[in-house]
This record gives C-alpha cells, structure tokens and sequence, in this order.
C-alpha cells in the first residue's frame, strides 16, 4: 500500500471533518488508511502487509496494526512506491502473489478482499472503483510482475496491460475516497472505527 504524508494527501477532502485546519485533514487521511489496513490485515489469506510511505516516522501509529513501513525510494510516485514494495515482498517470496491496495477504502471488508483474491486465481487482475475508472486493488499472478498503472484511468490502463477485470460485486473494496461525495457513499456503506470515530457517527457493525 503506497501512503503519502497524511498532510500532503487527499486534497479534495479538506473541510469534510469537524475543522478544517491542515492537523485535522492529516488525521482523516491518516483515518483512512488505517481503516483499510485494519481490513487487509485481517483478510484470509493476506500474510504480510508493506506499506510504502514517503516518510515512515510521520506513519509510526499505524505499527500498531501489525503492518510493515519502508520508506519510497526517491521520488519514484506511486508507481514507483508500489514497484518498491513488490520487491520488498517479492524478495522473500519469489513466488508469492503480490497485491497493491489503495489507502482510502474506510469501509472496506476483509471478506471482499478476500472474495476478490479468491476471484483473481492466479491471474494478474484488478479491481476498479465504483465510477468504473480507477482501480482499487490490482494483483500479480504467482511469481509474476505488478506493473502498475495507476493514475488517471487506471482501469482502462490496467486492462490494457493486460490484467483482468474482476467482477465481483464487492462495494467497499469498490468505495476509495476521493471528494466529499465518496466519503458519503462510504459512510452509507459502514465506516471502520478510526474514520467513523473522527467523524463522530456510528461505525460499521
């Protein structure tokens, strides 16, 4: 999982929270990405969570749920970054599925992460958002490169590199946040416990 500095992040958000300083937004994006690390951690059949940060001091909190921080090398971008942690994880494993998650899917299930793991078979594959244009999660075949694509129509892009589309019906891990609106639909959805806690409504079940 790529994580930018949480001040740095998720422009398009500032002010949806109880203030609108920049400490505040830090806290939502941060909010975020903990809820979906709490999600994949948990998923059956994930076993090891990397996340790639620009700067792994100001992300020390989110050790607490048990994930690993490396620093991006550079200014590589999230391409870059997601490249990074494939080697990271790839150099213990060789032949290990590799998967890069988006960090602001605050409603996410680990069933559906897992159900879309179970889907991609051995395949490389993605998942694209709710608007159908980007792409929430994309995996690697057994052993074999990422490749990611990410950045603006992501999800054309991933498919014409051929990976695969997967169609299961699995809302939260289709639900990223990026503007006010996002946020609301995942709130619909059923927030994890740090978002649904800074916003001061009722978690998920």
């Amino acid at each position: 999982m790529p994580l930018k500095p949480p001040h740095a992040g998720k422009s398009r958000l500032r002010g949806v929270s109880a203030s609108t300083s920049a400490v505040e937004h830090a806290a939502l994006v941060l909010a975020l990405a903990a809820d979906t690390l709490t999600a994949a951690v948990t998923a059956p059949g994930v076993r090891r969570v990397v996340v790639v940060a620009t700067d792994p001091a100001e992300l020390a909190d989110l050790r607490d749920l048990d994930v690993e921080l490396v620093a991006e090398p550079g200014t590589a971008g999230l391409n870059g970054a997601l490249r990074h942690g494939a080697a990271v994880l790839r150099g213990d494993d060789p032949a290990g599925v590799i998967a890069a998650l988006q960090a602001d899917l605050p409603a996410l299930r680990p069933a559906e992460l897992a159900a879309a793991l179970g889907e991609a078979d051995g395949r490389r594959a993605f998942t694209a958002d709710r608007h159908g244009t980007g792409t929430t999660l994309l995996v690697s075949a057994p052993g074999g490169p990422l490749d990611p694509r990410f950045g603006a129509g992501s999800a054309d892009a991933h498919a014409a590199s051929g990976a695969v589309p997967l169609g299961l019906d699995a809302p939260s891990l289709r639900g990223d946040v990026d503007t006010p609106g996002d946020l609301d639909h995942a709130r619909a959805l059923g927030l994890g416990r740090h978002t649904a806690a800074l916003l001061g409504v009722p978690r998920a079940a």
